[in-house]
């Protein structure tokens, strides 16, 4: 609980076994309530492992792609009444130490949303993160920046936590199955005016750590870029999107 207001960690699995333990051992257990963990088809020890540990755990009865694994992840989360929502890698690319800052980030009524950026500070490069993926998330950063008119230091960063009330106010169940969900869910709720908070992540790349392969990059940065022309065509009244079917300020602060 943080500020009576209960928190959930949510994390999409597949094939985690290998470095699930130690990611679930460094969470903040007394700030987080719950952790969920939602196995997209592993062909590993991930859901049995998660189990040992005290995890609850869902499993999806066939591979179904990293947005719908979130898709289920946020679903349960939200019907096990989380207020403060936040998704975690179990493959350790991201610090589960920073919780309790990302949390407090949103249970102190700043933010909506936090944001663990690996481009603040020197972090990605020197965790390790390729020079080709560092490069494109800058340049697919900027241009973001322009057409969504906000001011992020990254777009990409699979760590963020959520006050619920954004869940439950974006339609998340319309966003891609794949790798561009997270990228259409920020622009969601970029679009609805909620307010984003970024704290500096350091992350780690190193062989058991997920990572789309260079050909997936380049069909995930043109989806990007045609995410972030929509979400301008929408705005300016030019097409109406079904992915942006929502209002400004949503909820209120």
């Amino acid at each position: 609980m943080f500020e009576n207001k209960k928190v959930i960690v949510i994390m999409p699995a597949y094939n985690a076994a290998k470095t699930l333990r130690q990611t679930y051992s460094e969470i903040p257990r007394h700030i987080v309530d719950e952790v969920i963990l939602v196995d997209d088809f592993s062909t590993d020890e991930t859901s049995s492992l998660a189990r040992e540990l005290g995890i609850s755990v869902f499993q999806h009865s066939q591979n179904l792609g990293y947005g719908a694994n979130q898709k289920t992840c946020y679903f349960e989360a939200i019907r096990r009444g989380g207020d403060i929502i936040v998704m975690l890698h179990p493959d350790y690319q991201y610090s589960p130490k920073l919780i309790s800052a990302m949390v407090a980030m949103i249970g102190s009524g700043h933010y909506d949303i936090a944001l663990g950026s690996r481009i603040l500070g020197n972090g990605a490069l020197e965790g390790g993160m390729p020079l080709y993926k560092y490069i494109s998330n800058r340049v697919l950063t900027a241009v973001e920046n322009i057409l969504l008119g906000s001011k992020l230091s990254e777009f990409h960063t699979g760590y963020r936590a959520w006050k619920v009330e954004v869940l439950k106010s974006i339609p998340i169940n319309i966003c891609s199955n794949d790798f561009l969900f997270d990228n259409q869910m920020l622009a969601q709720a970029i679009y609805a005016g909620f307010r984003i908070g970024e704290i500096s992540c350091p992350t780690k790349y190193f062989k058991e750590a997920s990572s789309i392969n260079f050909h997936r990059s380049v069909i995930y940065g043109v989806g990007v870029l045609l995410t972030a022309i929509e979400f301008r065509l929408n705005r300016m009244g030019i097409v109406r999107s079904k992915l942006f079917s929502i209002t400004q300020n949503s909820i209120d602060h």
